[in-house]
């Protein structure tokens, strides 16, 4: 998810600095218990009470990076269809959050969907993304799955000749930018949570988080005699079993969440209840007692105990700014040893994170033809142009001015042959507020840069609904209009809904969707590509109305 002040346009566009190397970080990593059920891929100690010192350094690139990429890229756009999409940009569209009833039953909206997968075939997109909620599709009890309106709405896809991109979303919806439903976590598992609330993400002022599963207690078996890791495997590989028919010809990827919103962070800048707002700086969410322990080996570990007690002390609260805090202001704690330090460790925390459910995920779907993984990270452009990068590492991203956050996160994606995919892509620096320091375009092409080091595909996605020429336009620049090897891979649009079937964003999203995945096969001429978007608009007229209709009902 990423934010901006939309009513904000006026500001001047900022002087990007990107960070300007790496330093050597030490963490210590937690033995696995005997609770453990899959693998991180990290280095362990012998001992399950003890912890082993390492070094966090900068891996070289590996040497087929530009190979994996385009196999990559051809993957994707050969999945889309067309020939033309070969050297474009696949264009697929995101769902409504509630597509699917919350008994998980049968969809919503039958009529609307059928007309809306209709309209957007006859636009020439590749495909769709759907959320497949845990909160329902294993609502009553565990192990007990229904994935009954999952495969309808399959079934309707492979029907309209479209692809589909399956989110597994084990987090809560509700709470987040753009959440318009509540979809909250299996009541099975939050029966659990409630009995140990040190499950869910705790800040510094005890408030505790509930729309995700604390990382710090992916081994503990919490939750009726699993552990949450074992949990997102096993609803992971149902999926696959109770859609076994549409793997690799409909289904082409699987998006595996591992945060809230369903990205790669910690829930450092929630919304509900006003706990938050833009342009905040957030909180860390180290302190349940999973978190604890694990802060506490990794002190001990580096002959700091002191530093084993909790986050910094001096790192404010949700709404406050950089400067405003001794830890992150310009020459703040953040820089300093201990810094260093607890970064290293809270940064590495979420990677070991994302190593275990890639581990599950890949034990799932490797071997099977025409599926990727991917995951999303979070576009978190605010305070960019500051040294320390606040809301950033306090999502648990270390990147600052001195060390870059996303190779460590690129080169863990590799290592599982995941793509990456990132939000903002729709955003340039001069419409954000310009008092916040924000630079999605810096931050983009560092992400971009990023996964191109690491050899893995980038996939974009825009963090806010946009039905503008100037959004599109941004978007067709950053993925599409590149050299073949630099394009994303594929381009997810926000979202499906009424707003996009009203008549001027329809002809304009034609064409939108034109440009992007006919880049590279021919000059395309503006005026040209305006004539054949009205002429989709006017042979879809019938469906988009129908869909608007019933959306809205």
């Amino acid at each position: 998810m990423a934010l901006n002040l939309t009513h904000q346009t006026g500001a001047a566009a900022m002087t990007a600095t990107p960070p300007l190397g790496s330093r050597p970080a030490v963490f210590a990593t937690p033995a696995p218990s005997a609770a453990t059920s899959t693998g991180t891929g990290m280095a362990r100690s012998g001992s399950s009470n003890s912890l082993r010192l390492q070094a966090q350094t900068v891996e070289p690139a590996q040497a087929q990076a530009t190979d994996f990429h385009q196999a990559m890229t051809q993957d994707h756009n050969d999945l889309a269809g067309e020939e033309g999409r070969k050297v474009g940009v696949p264009v697929y569209v995101m769902m409504p959050l509630d597509t699917v009833r919350k008994d998980g039953s049968a969809l919503n909206r039958r009529k609307a969907m059928q007309a809306s997968l209709a309209a957007l075939k006859s636009a020439g997109a590749a495909g769709i993304m759907v959320d497949v909620w845990w909160g329902i599709a294993e609502s009553e009890g565990p192990g007990q799955y229904n994935f009954a309106g999952y495969i309808e709405l399959m079934e309707m896809a492979k029907k309209a000749g479209l692809k589909v991109q399956a989110v597994m979303s084990f987090h809560q919806c509700g709470g987040n930018v753009g959440d318009s439903v509540n979809i909250p976590l299996p009541k099975w598992a939050l029966e659990e949570m409630e009995k140990d609330q040190d499950l869910a993400y705790t800040d510094r002022s005890g408030r505790r988080n509930f729309e995700y599963i604390s990382l710090g207690a992916d081994s503990v078996r919490a939750l009726k005699g699993r552990t949450p890791i074992q949990c997102y495997a096993d609803f992971m590989r149902a999926f696959r079993d109770h859609l076994a028919p549409y793997m690799g010809n409909t289904i082409c990827e699987i998006q595996v969440g591992m945060g809230p919103a369903g990205e790669l962070r910690f829930p450092s800048y929630p919304e509900s209840n006003g706990t938050w707002a833009f342009p905040g700086i957030g909180e860390f969410q180290c302190y349940d007692r999973y978190m604890l322990s694990s802060l506490k080996a990794a002190a001990e570990a580096v002959g700091k105990p002191e530093w084993g007690n909790g986050g910094p002390g001096d790192s404010g609260s949700y709404n406050q700014w950089p400067e405003d805090t001794n830890f992150f202001r310009r020459e703040g704690g953040w820089d300093s040893e201990y810094g260093q330090f607890f970064m290293s460790w809270y940064s590495q925390m979420l990677i070991e994170h994302g190593e275990r459910i890639l581990a599950a995920s890949s034990a799932v779907y490797t071997g099977m033809p025409g599926v990727k993984v991917s995951v999303k990270v979070a576009g978190i452009h605010w305070h960019y142009g500051t040294r320390s990068h606040a809301p950033e590492l306090t999502a648990g991203y270390y990147n600052t001015r001195n060390h870059d956050g996303y190779k460590p996160i690129a080169r863990m994606l590799a290592r599982h042959g995941a793509v990456l995919n990132f939000t903002c892509v729709e955003m340039r620096n001069h419409e954000q507020p310009q008092e916040a320091q924000c630079l999605p375009e810096a931050l983009v092409q560092q992400v971009a840069n990023a996964a191109k080091e690491a050899g893995i595909g980038l996939a974009g996605e825009n963090a806010l609904p946009r039905y503008d020429e100037t959004a599109h336009d941004q978007v067709i620049s950053t993925a599409a209009e590149k050299a073949e090897e630099e394009r994303m891979v594929a381009f997810t649009y926000l979202r499906m809904g009424p707003d996009l079937f009203q008549p001027d964003n329809w002809r304009r999203f034609a064409g939108f969707v034109k440009r992007m995945t006919e880049t590279g096969m021919r000059d395309v001429c503006r005026e040209q590509v305006e004539r054949e978007a009205q002429g989709v608009a006017h042979a879809t007229q019938h469906h988009i109305h129908e869909a608007a209709a019933a959306l809205v009902n």
